[in-house]
């Protein structure tokens, strides 16, 4: 409801009417802009003032804004239809899918260094990635800060292994593109091929779920993601034990 700009805008009383708010929404909603001046101990002219900087013309705008807000952070059922993750194993076996599974492989087969990238629940799978890998025989490092330096140059002959299920946060983006200066192969793993990480990627491998949410979180299901990084792990291992096999 409240960004870190509008806040920072704020003087000392409208802070102490976002205070009050913060903590009463669900009666300020129904109060009168004489009810709510009353029992933050303001002036409407400030209250007025707040409103315009939370980038509403009045009060009565600002109580729907806030209504809106607070139905929207009502707890949602999360579905545990088992047919999404199906269809997904559907798709598995498509050719299209994979054509793009075996040109990771190839890539990953072929490069001295990988590096599984992604924050959040998407570094969980980044550490997965490297730790599985490492443990098929193919040597790998992940990274899950979002300011970790890329520096160096040992990229040249690398590829990058970069998980997010939008593909459009910010951080994951800004370090492929690092990677990328750095000579580093791209492969993304996204939910959609639409979005920029898929993009600039060399190679994207989607999966197509959809997605789920909290009041604050992406719990979206990261089993199809597992799948591709036991998929591709495999295959490279069994490419290396028998390197004129055609993948």
């Amino acid at each position: 409801m409240f960004n870190i700009e509008e806040i920072q805008s704020l003087n000392e009383l409208e802070l102490s009417l976002y205070d009050y708010v913060s903590k009463s929404k669900d009666k300020v909603i129904y109060m009168r802009i004489r009810d709510l001046a009353n029992e933050a101990h303001v002036s409407t002219t400030t209250i007025l003032r707040f409103c315009r900087k939370m980038h509403c013309v009045g009060f009565s705008e600002f109580k729907v804004k806030l209504k809106i807000y607070l139905q929207d952070q009502r707890p949602k059922k999360i579905s545990d239809d088992k047919t999404i993750f199906l269809e997904f194993m559907d798709r598995v076996s498509t050719p299209i899918f994979q054509v793009s599974i075996n040109k990771a492989c190839q890539m990953i087969y072929n490069a001295s260094n990988v590096i599984f990238v992604g924050i959040g629940s998407s570094g969980i799978l980044a550490s997965y990635g490297a730790r599985h890998f490492s443990a098929l025989d193919k040597f790998s490092v992940y990274i899950d800060d979002p300011f970790y330096p890329i520096v160096g140059r040992d990229l040249e002959n690398s590829v990058s292994v970069i998980f997010s299920v939008s593909g459009e946060t910010t951080e994951p983006i800004r370090q492929a593109n690092m990677l990328k200066n750095k000579k580093s192969q791209i492969i993304s793993i996204t939910n959609s091929k639409n979005c920029t990480l898929a993009k600039i990627a060399d190679l994207s491998i989607s999966y197509y779920i959809q997605t789920a949410r909290t009041i604050s979180s992406d719990v979206t299901t990261q089993l199809p993601v597992l799948f591709i990084i036991e998929t591709i792990a495999k295959k490279v291992h069994n490419m290396a034990l028998t390197p004129s096999s055609n993948y």
